[in-house]
């Protein structure tokens, strides 16, 4: 049953990367890279300037996915079991899919590997990408499709997206859910050359938070991972344009973010801590969502709002009634999005991991170690 409040409900496509930090495009201050294709989703669309995910992979995209603390959902590691969320939990997919919507997830899924875990078990239509927390291999490496076995097609990221191009073009004429959880800069730094080679003998201007590099391994790291940066904006650029040009950019919805604080010690707009801390370098991640026919291009968001915030969000621009049946702790960032500050309430978001703890709200923070 098609359950929706919109006679042609906009599409939506979530982009999530994995391991960039907030100072990872140039659109935050960046000097040493370039990310015109990210940088102006954010300058057509909306920039919000204090959006928190959580310190690490799995929690963040449970979140993502459910709308809860990853807690709530079982989620409490990245491996042997605890990256899995729960059976019982209710996904975004899994809505947008019972509203009508065609659905689908190409990437690195990190939420449980086999059935009833699998992304096919969790509301996506199809799937194409691998479902743990680490990929040893970039190139034609070894994937699945709904479950079964096939080797990729050239470099990771361009393939996941060729893949997201061809659900788009399949699915134009009807509302569409599309989830790229694309799986760089993380480990291993590997990149096409034509990337590499603007930064392999790169003098990096900018520095880490924790003081300057003390290795070539790190310069070298730093460097790899910006041409991994480079080719996501390349690849967010294919697909924006592929958009245009099957006349669908102006009803869909598009949100890009990152999934936690970069995995180096490269620059971060000199805020403490990176990946697996609850300090402001390891949550914090921009968030740039662009719907050019429900949402006014230029607009700065500076509230504090949370990953978790997203499913209710998807869903009220959508017109989608259905929502999970658990609590959800996130809210809708609609009334933000649409410039109605007033009325806005304060709240307090807390990131957690591995006994550490986080706690922020519009004016202070608080950190536990």
């Amino acid at each position: 049953m098609c359950i929706r409040d919109r006679e042609n409900p906009p599409n939506v496509i979530i982009i999530l990367t994995d391991d960039q930090g907030w100072g990872d495009l140039s659109i935050k201050g960046n000097l040493d890279l370039s990310t015109p294709n990210i940088d102006k989703l954010g300058r057509t669309g909306v920039q919000f300037d204090r959006f928190f995910v959580s310190p690490v992979c799995s929690p963040t995209r449970a979140e993502l996915l459910t709308g809860r603390y990853h807690v709530r959902g079982g989620v409490y590691s990245t491996s042997t079991g605890g990256e899995r969320l729960d059976i019982d939990e209710q996904t975004i997919a899994q809505v947008f899919k019972k509203a009508g919507y065609s659905t689908a997830a190409y990437g690195k899924w990190h939420n449980g590997m086999q059935a009833p875990y699998h992304p096919n078990s969790r509301g996506f239509d199809d799937y194409y990408g691998f479902c743990s927390g680490h990929w040893g291999n970039y190139y034609n490496p070894v994937l699945e499709h709904n479950g079964n076995l096939v080797k990729g097609e050239g470099f990771i990221i361009d393939d996941l997206t060729n893949h997201g191009i061809d659900f788009i073009k399949k699915n134009k004429a009807n509302p569409f859910f599309l989830y790229l959880p694309l799986n760089t800069p993380h480990s291993p730094m590997q990149v096409p050359d034509v990337f590499w080679e603007k930064f392999k003998n790169k003098t990096l201007s900018q520095i880490g938070s924790n003081g300057p590099f003390q290795t070539q391994h790190q310069i070298d790291h730093t460097r790899a991972a910006l041409a991994m940066c480079e080719n996501i904006d390349w690849n967010v650029g294919r697909l924006l344009k592929k958009l245009d040009q099957l006349g669908v950019a102006e009803d869909t919805i598009v949100a890009f973010f990152h999934d936690n604080g970069p995995n180096g010690n490269r620059w971060n707009a000199d805020m403490e801590g990176r990946k697996g801390s609850t300090e402001e370098g390891g949550t914090r991640s921009p968030l740039l969502i662009k719907w050019p026919n429900g949402i006014k291009p230029g607009t700065k968001v500076m509230q504090i709002a949370s990953v978790r915030d997203l499913l209710p969000t998807l869903c009220e621009l959508a017109g989608v009634k259905e929502k999970p049946s658990k609590f959800i702790d996130g809210k809708s960032l609609k009334p933000l999005l649409l410039g109605n500050v007033n009325g806005w309430k304060p709240r307090t978001l807390i990131s957690t991991w591995k006994g550490k703890v986080g706690v922020r709200e519009s004016r202070f923070r608080l950190s536990y170690k």
